[in-house]
């Protein structure tokens, strides 16, 4: 079976130009969550390709001029942008 590439939250943050603090605060509320894989007593966030074209797209939408909302609502319109 082949494996899915995902990204850590630093990795994102290179590819889109989001901060962490954005991202962990957009979670949930206009991203879906990203996977979480756990070693020992820490968990880390895998983002998959998906989740990265979405931050993109909200990341396009803000830079842009629309707000937060608007530029989630937006991508949720916007073909492949759908949530997970």
């Amino acid at each position: 079976m082949k494996r899915k590439p995902d990204y850590s939250i630093g990795d994102v943050c290179k590819i889109t130009g989001v901060s962490q603090k954005q991202l962990r605060s957009w979670e949930g509320k206009y991203i879906p969550y990203p996977d979480r894989v756990v070693c020992g007593e820490r968990a880390y966030r895998r983002y998959s390709e998906k989740q990265i074209s979405i931050i993109k797209l909200i990341k396009g939408y803000l830079d842009q001029g629309y707000t937060l909302r608007a530029a989630a609502e937006k991508s949720k319109s916007t073909k492949g942008g759908a949530s997970e």
